[in-house]
């Protein structure tokens, strides 16, 4: 980052092709929508192009990353509150490709388990997407999110709670 901050486009375009893939895989869980994911993507480098300036190296880079993101989102959706729920949302994620048996199973299992992380608050998604899928650790989340490690220890296992609530609820449904 630190040459990118001095102008090197060949740094910021390194950047983009090393985070771009977790990026949006962490907006495609947070909002359940390829397409926007992608915009947000993008917005998000938009924004550490116009900020560069203000990333101080003595942070790490990922964790300021992902507080640019965190503001990309947030934006979005205040920006665009009229949209509507993700439940009434007829995008989602593909899952991988045509399975057969056991496949088709765990596949039907991922999708529960994204249609229940759907239904969580916006916040519990949130975090448990930074330390499930994006594997940050709990460190790097208090350093996205501002708080203790000991809290975001906390909101992970509220969050998993929450989601495994979620689910069994979903799975309950589809058995009666």
């Amino acid at each position: 980052m630190l040459r990118a901050q001095q102008g090197d486009a060949d740094a910021l375009g390194a950047l983009f092709e090393r985070y771009q893939g977790p990026l949006y895989g962490f907006f495609a869980r947070l909002t359940g929508r390829p397409a926007t994911s992608e915009d947000l993507v993008q917005e998000t480098f938009l924004r550490v192009m116009r900020s560069k300036h203000t990333y101080r190296s003595t942070g790490r880079f990922k964790s300021w990353l992902y507080q640019v993101a965190r503001s990309a989102h947030s934006d979005h959706y205040r920006k665009r509150w009229r949209e509507r729920p993700l439940d009434d949302e007829d995008e989602s994620i593909p899952s991988p490709g045509p399975g057969l048996g056991d496949q088709m199973e765990t596949d039907e299992r991922q999708e529960l388990v994204r249609a229940a992380l759907r239904r969580l608050p916006a916040e519990k998604r949130e975090v448990l997407v930074m330390a499930r899928y994006q594997e940050l650790r709990y460190q790097e989340i208090g350093e996205i999110l501002g708080c203790p490690e000991n809290t975001v220890k906390v909101r992970v296992h509220r969050a998993m709670k929450a989601l495994r609530e979620a689910y069994l609820e979903m799975t309950k449904d589809r058995v009666s």
